[in-house]
Order: C-alpha cells, then sequence, then structure tokens
C-alpha cells in the first residue's frame, strides 16, 4: 500500500466530550459502515460501555476516504477513553499514530484532562489537530472555548474546527484536514519486520489476537515470527484489519494497523509494548515500546467459594490482554481463604475489573477494602511497601510511615473557588497556586494525600461546581503520615478484609461510620451481634444488632406461666450457645461499605 495515503490518528479528549459520538460520524461519512447496521457508539462494543455512557477499551476501525484532490486515502481511526483511570489505554494509542484530534467541548470548554491528553501528545511529538464539538448547543461559548485552547497549546494562530458530531456538521471539513496535516507513516516495507504490540484480546477459537502497527517491513500470513520481549516463536495464522469487523488480508505493510492470530494459548506471551519480529531476518533492536503505569489502588479478590479459584486465575490471566494496567498475584487471607491481591488505577478502573470478571468470566466475587500503598521505614532501617493492612507490621516495629501524594489540577468556575479550597482542605490537601483562565474560570493547583482522592472527591468536586469542575493529578512522592491500622470485630473476632489503614486524628470518626453502616447491612442472627472498631487492643467505637424474636410460646393458649417460662429460658440458653459457636455471614455489601463513607 502507498505510504502517502495512510493515515493513522486518535480521538482524544476529556469524559463526555464527545469523541465517540465523532468517531461515529466519521464511520458513517466515510461509508465505512453502512446505514442498515449502523448504531450509535458502533465502536463501544461491551455492554459495560453502553451502560454507563463511557469508553473503557480502545478501539482501532480503518476508515476509507476520497478527497476532494480525488485520492483515495486510508484512514486508521482509533477512538480513546476519557477517564482518569484508563489514561494506559489513551498512551497505548498515541504510540500508534502520527497524529491526533484534540475535542473540547464547546460549552464545557477546556477540562483537566483536556490538558493531560493534550500534553501527552505533545511529549510525543504527534500532531495536534484542535476540535471543539457541540457547536450546534443553545449554551455553547465557542469563542471562549478557543480562547482556552489557544492558551492550552500556547500559538494563537492555530487553526481550529468546530464541529457538532450528533449533528455532522463541519465532518467534511475535518476529514480534509485530516489527510491534509496529519503526516503519513514513515517506514521501509523492505526492511526487516519491525511492530509494535499495542493491544490484544482472548477469544475461544483463535487464542489470543494481538493488534500491531507495523513500523518497519512487511507482515505476511504464513510468516514464522517472534516476540523479543518472551522469544516466544509463532507461525502466523491469520492477518486482518478492522471495518470495523475483522477483514482478513494477506499482508500488513510499513504504516499501517492490523491484528495477527497465531494460534497463541499462554497469555504470558503477549506483553504491550513488545515488538513482534521475523525469525529469519529479525530487527536490530526492539521498538522502545511505552512506559507501564503503577497501580495507585490495591485491593484483595476472592472467589466467593473456593472451587472458583483455578477459574478466576485463568479469568485473570486472559483479562490481563486486555487491560494491561490490571496487575494482580496471589495471597492467603484467614477469613477469605486463597485469593489475589490486584492492582488497579483507581476505584472506577477497580468497578469495571470486578463487573467485566464476573460478567465476561461468570465467576461470584469478593472484594477486600481497596488500600494505596505505604512506605513503612522499620527501627531495625529497613524500608518495605505496604499495600495491605494486613501486611502492616506492628506499631512497636515501626519507626516512619510515609503515604503517597498527588499534585493535582482542578479547573472549575470562578464563583466555586471558595467551596473547592475548603473541600481541599478537608481532604488534608495543601493550597500550591491559583490561575485565572478567564473571568470565568479558574485554576487551582494542590498536593493532596492520594488516599483521600480515591472515594469521593471527584463526585463531590463536581456536585460542588454545579457539575463544570473537572480534576487530574500526577504522583508526586510520599511524605511522612501518622497512620494507625483500623480493624473491624465482629463478635470479638477480627474481620481482616474490613482493616483500613486511616489517619489517627480521624480514626474515631472513621471507625464510628463504619460500625454504624455494618450495623444495617450485616443480616440479624438469633442471637446479639457486637460490631467494634478497634485500634490495637484499643476499641474506638461499638454498635450491637439485636437479636432477631422468635415467640417460642405463640403456640401456648392460657394455661400454667411456668410452662412459659421454661420455653423462654430454654431459648435463652440456646441463644448462648449459639452466640458462642455460631458464625454471622457477612454481605458482600458489607465489604464495600468502607467506599460509601462520607
Amino acid at each position: 500500500m502507498d505510504q502517502s495515503l495512510i493515515r493513522n490518528f486518535c480521538i482524544i479528549a476529556h469524559i463526555d466530550h464527545g469523541k465517540s459520538t465523532l468517531a461515529d460520524r466519521l464511520l458513517q461519512m466515510s461509508g465505512a459502515v453502512e446505514d442498515r447496521n449502523f448504531r450509535d457508539q458502533i465502536l463501544d462494543d461491551m455492554d459495560l460501555e453502553r451502560e454507563r455512557g463511557i469508553t473503557i477499551k480502545a478501539s482501532s476501525v480503518r476508515l476509507p476516504y476520497k478527497a476532494d484532490d480525488g485520492r483515495e486515502y486510508v484512514l486508521d481511526l482509533i477512538d480513546t477513553p476519557g477517564h482518569v483511570d484508563f489514561s494506559f489505554e489513551v498512551t497505548k494509542s498515541l504510540q500508534a499514530c502520527e497524529g491526533t484530534l484534540l475535542v473540547v467541548d464547546a460549552a464545557q470548554g477546556v477540562e483537566a484532562q483536556t490538558v493531560a491528553n493534550f500534553l501527552l501528545a505533545y511529549e510525543k511529538g504527534l500532531t495536534v489537530l484542535p476540535v471543539i464539538n457541540k457547536v450546534d448547543l443553545g449554551h455553547a461559548q465557542v469563542e471562549r472555548t478557543a480562547h482556552e485552547i489557544q492558551q492550552l497549546m500556547q500559538d494563537p494562530d492555530v487553526v481550529i474546527t468546530p464541529v457538532s458530531a450528533k449533528a455532522g456538521l463541519g465532518i467534511h471539513e475535518l476529514f480534509e484536514r485530516i489527510v491534509r496535516e496529519i503526516p503519513p507513516p514513515t517506514g521501509d516495507p523492505a526492511a526487516p519486520l519491525s511492530a509494535l504490540v499495542f493491544d490484544s484480546t482472548y477469544d475461544s477459537y483463535k487464542g489470543i489476537i494481538v493488534f500491531v502497527r507495523i513500523v518497519e517491513g512487511t507482515l505476511r500470513r504464513g510468516m514464522t515470527i517472534v516476540f523479543m520481549g518472551r522469544a516466544a516463536k509463532f507461525q502466523v495464522q491469520e492477518l486482518g484489519i478492522a471495518t470495523p469487523g475483522p477483514q482478513p488480508v494477506d499482508s500488513l505493510s510499513a504504516g499501517e494497523v492490523g491484528y495477527l492470530t497465531a494460534t497463541i494459548r499462554d497469555p504470558h506471551d503477549v506483553i504491550p509494548g513488545d515488538t513482534v519480529t521475523e525469525t529469519d531476518r529479525p530487527a536490530a533492536a526492539p521498538l522502545p515500546g511505552f512506559r507501564r503505569l503503577k497501580p495507585m489502588v490495591f485491593a484483595g479478590i476472592y472467589p466467593s467459594s473456593t472451587q472458583e479459584l483455578n477459574t478466576l486465575r485463568t479469568a485473570m490471566e486472559k483479562f490481563v490482554l486486555t487491560d494491561a494496567a490490571f496487575q494482580f498475584s496471589p495471597e492467603h487471607s484467614e477469613a477469605l481463604g486463597q485469593g489475589f491481591r490486584c492492582g488497579f488505577l483507581g476505584l472506577l478502573h477497580m468497578e469495571i475489573v470486578q463487573e467485566r470478571l464476573e460478567r465476561e468470566y461468570n465467576v461470584d466475587l469478593v472484594l477486600t477494602t481497596p488500600s494505596v500503598v505505604y512506605q513503612v521505614t522499620k527501627r531495625n532501617g529497613q524500608t518495605m511497601e505496604i499495600d495491605s493492612p494486613a501486611k502492616m507490621p506492628s506499631a512497636m516495629e515501626i519507626a516512619q510511615i510515609q503515604e503517597p501524594y498527588v499534585q493535582a489540577v482542578l479547573l472549575m468556575p470562578a464563583d466555586c473557588l471558595s467551596v473547592a479550597m475548603e473541600l481541599v482542605k478537608h481532604k488534608r490537601g495543601t493550597h500550591r497556586s491559583t490561575e485565572f483562565l478567564s473571568e470565568t474560570r479558574v485554576k487551582l493547583m494542590v498536593e493532596l494525600p492520594l488516599s483521600e482522592i480515591l472515594v469521593d472527591f471527584y463526585d463531590k468536586l463536581k456536585s460542588l461546581s454545579r457539575g463544570y469542575g473537572s480534576f487530574d493529578y500526577d504522583l508526586v512522592g510520599f511524605r511522612p503520615a501518622n497512620l494507625v491500622r483500623l480493624d473491624i470485630l465482629i463478635n470479638g473476632d477480627m474481620c481482616e478484609p474490613l482493616s483500613m489503614l486511616v489517619v489517627k486524628e480521624k480514626a474515631h470518626e472513621r471507625g464510628k461510620a463504619m460500625v454504624e453502616r455494618l450495623k444495617g447491612l450485616i443480616p440479624r442472627q438469633l442471637f446479639e451481634v457486637a460490631v467494634q472498631a478497634a485500634i490495637g487492643s484499643h476499641i474506638v467505637a461499638r454498635d450491637s444488632i439485636r437479636a432477631l424474636a422468635k415467640n417460642v410460646t405463640g403456640k401456648c393458649y392460657g394455661g400454667d406461666i411456668t410452662r412459659k417460662r421454661k420455653l423462654w429460658d430454654k431459648q435463652k440458653e440456646g441463644k448462648k450457645r449459639m452466640k458462642q459457636f455460631g458464625r454471622v455471614e457477612i454481605p458482600q455489601e458489607a465489604f464495600l461499605a468502607a467506599l460509601k463513607l462520607s
């Protein structure tokens, strides 16, 4: 294929700015999808994406386009997620492109993820085409949004394309800019094969499907290839492109994006960022790949039944193929048995992983309270990383505990500045700078403990700013913290999955809230159940779940009172015995209660 006619680009934006709708219009107006087969958010093929209205996985598709100059171009488009928890998908997508469309909502303006995604594209040297979407809205502020984009790109003369993805306005002009301004790929089709692995998925019939961008050389069906990171060799069974359905081809040359299958069964053989080359004529060196993101949130995932442990392990190994930011390793809990310690990029990422594992692999899961990674320095000088309260050494051994901090960017209306500052102060944050982007919008730079922003910080910011606030953050290091381990006791027995590390000053407040929440979630038993929050041997909060009242004298009509007393005494003895030997069933909602504490 003539490289001068290929354009590889992706769409990046803040969440809900219209990336998927714009991808729909590009697909529809290029003729890649017939009207009878078209549906909204056609690249969001997961049920979960449709239910939540967000993009979770980046999706690639090939579009044909006949330009005004009469030439027929091939456009390889990658639609990316907008939420910060899926930024790894954006990083992978940018690596496979020469240009990108930076989409900004005409009503919302430049937001936090707009800035973060632009900087990612700028660092990689990609051509960025700014696009203002939703210009047909009655409350659209196109001039203000254009000014914010000029400030972001530090270019007052940058050309900005106004479009309405929903109404199809400005799409033709955008196509012309893509073929005119995004450079074609480089690379010699006759050179030794060098292809970047940027994604993969598992198919029950074909094995692992690997998505690649050919950087140098030509990949042909039947060729024997090797993954340079694992030195694993395979023979290519099928090559293809997404249109958006799979379409087999005989070869892929330098500059093209497509997929391959080679009866790969072991998920460990495929690593995102790895280089594929030919066995007989290998490349001299692997491609740079991309930086792996470190998980920021950790939680234990256990099967609800011990018989499902192997099923869960197999499911996770397959799941890693579609989500390289997810990490797991085996662990054991006295309360829950064998399971896995899992790392996530954020709480939304954790929720999505849980739902996808349960839906796609049909396993019932129990999750423990999420935690961030703490650095603990012991009195003997040893430093260790703690990602679970269960691994925390005793207080006598600890010299210092450090918790991770983030530098956060908050963009919001100027009249919401004071309430945002109060929120930051409540979350133990520190103000760094304030910059007025315009008369109505302000940018706030703050530093916060990572543990304080995990649960409800973004939700509260959205609420306080009437939906106009946005938020992005980067890890900046570890700082000393006064933390204690808060344990939950059910009838005197410690419930390890509900243990958490909290700031000492907030331990009583957090323990009391946790006890009250559990009291409403744990079903009543035939005996009284004590729920306690404790720091070591010190109880900081306590409540009781009343016993179910069974009317043992309901069938006694009149007669001597001594018969009723005998029945009541017998019931008391039974309840004592039950309380001594009985076990309390704790539902999954109780394990997630810690997430929802206000």
